[in-house]
């Protein structure tokens, strides 16, 4: 069965996006961005809400942006083919190649998703959809930063709920921010 999958940088005090909306904070060095890339080679499909598609759009053309490095080149050559299913109330088109908007809720996608050959995790990026998806999510990856922010969106969603956690793999980056993986014990 596929791995679902939710994978975000975060401060020290656990927000994805501070209460002033900027996360630049996050901006990854090489090492990182190369970690990053491969993260998403091990992705058959990624879920988004609808503000981290409206962020990530920028990817889907990218490869054209005379800037870029190589490695970034990479990503957005990686970004553009990878299969991707947008949750939205208020979109009703979405741009890019192999994206569409999700016809069901998140757990009834992730059914069909597990249900159809395909390999490569199911990735969940958003916090909002990710809170919508704790009970199917088998790994959390967090991407530690060594900032506090003191308030804004919150990694793990703010519900009572009580989930055993798994430390699978713990990576410290040069510039001292941390990956913590952890399993969701069932």
């Amino acid at each position: 069965m596929r791995t679902v999958t939710y994978s975000m940088g975060m401060s020290a005090d656990g927000y994805v996006v501070g209460p002033d909306g900027r996360f630049d904070w996050a901006a990854p060095d090489a090492e990182i961005f190369a970690f990053h890339l491969e993260e998403i080679r091990q992705v058959g499909v990624h879920l988004l809400g609808r503000r981290l598609y409206e962020v990530m759009l920028y990817w889907e053309t990218a490869e054209e942006d005379q800037e870029l490095d190589d490695a970034e080149r990479e990503w957005a050559r990686l970004w553009k083919a990878l299969p991707k299913v947008v949750f939205s109330r208020t979109l009703t088109v979405v741009e890019g190649s192999n994206t569409r908007l999700a016809t069901g809720t998140v757990a009834e996608e992730v059914a069909r998703l597990r249900a159809e050959p395909g390999e490569g995790d199911i990735a969940i990026g958003g916090a909002a959809l990710a809170a919508s998806a704790e009970d199917l999510i088998d790994e959390y990856r967090a991407v530690v930063y060594p900032v506090l922010l003191g308030g804004g969106t919150p990694y793990f969603p703010q519900h009572e709920r009580f989930v055993r956690l798994e430390l699978a793999e713990v990576r410290t980056f040069g510039s001292k921010v941390v990956h913590h993986r952890y399993r969701a014990l069932r």
